[in-house]
């Protein structure tokens, strides 16, 4: 199958962004892969899907216990207004698999979003492997093999990565036949690094638990003096089972827990959540809460960069840009608590819009504190650059070149620090980006210095953006009302956040109910490529080049 193809015969789905959906048959997947990979594309996400209905009987070695259907309880008291409504939808992309088990995997081309389907054989979970096209799909494909036993055929790594010691190998928790009340005995982990010899060779172990409060990680260096020759990550600390806990939600129920996959990108995922519902329900939102949407995500890509060139600083040993920083983070969070009700804007995007306004006394509070922002990190960013000993230890650290960049997929701020031009909010605008034309920032440079411009950059373009929306955000509604979604239909959320783009597959079940979900974090692709920047550099620029890309333990540990 050719790609032009399947753009041409596949369904468009309902929504904001380009999105085709086909199912494919092994040859074809692998083809279409290289296709993209070959045209200058690359992978966003991979997962997996049982697509049986509720829990079962099947594997009675999961610790499945006999039912015919099941409804998980909410953690959350949120009632659906219109869940029983039995109103008409409009039609939607749906499709009906005729195995027990499904690989999806999404693609980014010249037209955007592809999503490929492939039909797997419960009697022979298997599919080819993709790590060789795109070697970002390695661990996404060790964590389908943890999660729901299917395995790629060839690949030379397949490593358990999620399941540390919690759940036998032979157990699989997104099968449907799996019950969420088992407990298995604690077993030893065990996992099998890779380990380098040689003469003068060491290790030396860190982590999981870590001398700040931040999320657990565990980082196996092999030096020989303080050079690195090698890093292997273990990550899989901070699973909560949080694809597991979605299942039989309501839509409206799983706004709440999509906002919680990441906290430091909730609007993200809020955005990429209410994306996927409002697809399969066949709802527009109006058009004032799309703007607010995206002042939402400016603000939340402003703290993030705001905090980070904080942190840098402090790893740099310059505590007063440490300090600067993080004053103007808490004056963006105390304004986003005063006017949005949450510092951290937690909720405030729903299916079908979002669930606060703003005034014109807020409007005016936005644009004041943006300027101060700004005049201050003008300043600061002078000071970065002018001061001899942070530049050098930015430049030339961590490096990630270009051709290796494309190579391992980096992607996001990151990405775009390597001369990897992708950003969802420039190429595939939704509205109301489509209406402000995104400058997209890149270098070539790919250190941490060039990771820092980049923030700097996309501050200043964060801050031009947002006084765009001050201007031109319409009078009207917040809310459309959420329809009933088809049985059977599948959402996809693509946003791009401040690490990078998110994507977020939502499959429909019985009764307005999560079938399956799966959010995909670009820590994804960007954990691995790590590894390869501190190669040749020195352990007490770890940290640095770590803060450098600041990728999400809970995004990928689920």
């Amino acid at each position: 199958m050719r790609l032009e193809d399947f753009t041409s015969t596949s369904p468009k789905l309902p929504g904001a962004m380009p999105i085709w959906h086909g199912i494919v048959n092994a040859q074809e997947l692998h083809s279409l892969c290289e296709q993209v990979k070959h045209g200058g594309g690359k992978l966003v996400a991979l997962w997996g899907e049982d697509s049986n209905k509720g829990q079962g009987t099947r594997d009675k070695g999961e610790g499945a216990r006999a039912a015919t259907s099941f409804v998980q309880p909410s953690l959350f008291d949120v009632q659906s207004s219109n869940a029983d409504d039995s109103s008409a939808t409009l039609p939607l992309s749906t499709f009906s698999l005729p195995s027990q088990y499904a690989l999806h995997v999404a693609l980014v081309s010249a037209s955007g979003l592809l999503v490929l389907t492939l039909p797997i054989d419960h009697e022979k979970p298997d599919f080819p492997d993709l790590s060789e096209l795109f070697p970002a799909a390695n661990r996404m494909q060790r964590a389908v093999a943890d999660m729901l036993g299917l395995h790629p055929t060839g690949g030379g790594n397949h490593r358990k990565w999620l399941r540390h010691a919690a759940w036998p190998g032979n157990v699989h928790p997104l099968r449907k036949s799996f019950n969420i009340s088992t407990h298995f005995p604690l077993e030893e982990d065990s996992y099998p690094f890779v380990a380098v010899s040689g003469d003068g060779v060491h290790e030396i172990a860190v982590g999981p638990v870590h001398a700040g409060t931040i999320e657990p990680g565990h980082f196996r260096f092999s030096v020989v003096g303080e050079r690195v020759l090698k890093l292997e990550e273990r990550l899989g600390y901070k699973h909560k089972g949080i694809e597991k806990r979605f299942e039989g939600m309501t839509l409206q129920q799983g706004a709440k827990l999509a906002g919680r996959i990441s906290g430091d990108t909730t609007v993200g995922y809020a955005w990429a959540y209410a994306q996927a519902v409002e697809s399969v329900t066949g709802t527009t939102p109006p058009a004032r809460a799309l703007w607010l949407r995206a002042l939402y995500l400016e603000l939340e890509r402003l703290l993030n960069h705001l905090g980070d060139l904080g942190y840098l600083g402090n790893d740099a040993a310059l505590a007063f840009g440490f300090a600067q920083f993080w004053i103007l983070k808490e004056d963006l969070l105390r304004m986003n608590g005063e006017l949005f009700g949450h510092r951290y804007l937690m909720d405030r995007i729903v299916p079908g819009g979002v669930s606060c306004d703003l005034d014109n006394s807020g409007l005016l509070r936005i644009a004041e504190t943006l300027s101060h922002i700004k005049h201050e990190t003008v300043i600061l960013k002078e000071i970065y650059d002018e001061h001899a000993g942070m530049q050098d230890r930015f430049l030339t650290t961590g490096h990630v070149a270009p051709d290796l960049a494309a190579q391992l997929g980096l992607t996001g701020l990151a990405g775009r620090a390597s001369g990897q031009a992708w950003d969802a909010r420039a190429q595939f605008p939704c509205f109301p980006y489509d209406q402000l034309d995104v400058q997209m920032v890149t270098h070539r440079n790919g250190d941490v210095a060039a990771r820092v411009t980049m923030r700097f950059e996309e501050i200043f373009e964060s801050i031009r953006l947002i006084r765009l929306m001050l201007e031109q955000i319409p009078e009207g509604e917040l809310l459309a009302e959420i329809g009933n979604a088809q049985e059977g239909a599948l959402g996809i959320g693509w946003v791009e956040g401040w690490r990078g783009e998110i994507v977020l597959a939502l499959h429909v079940g019985e009764n307005n109910r999560i079938q399956r979900l799966h959010p995909h974090d670009p820590s994804w692709q960007n954990w691995p490529v790590l590894e390869h920047a501190i190669m040749d550099n020195i352990v007490p620029d770890f940290p640095l080049i770590n803060k450098s890309f600041n990728l999400s333990y809970s995004g990928v540990d689920l």
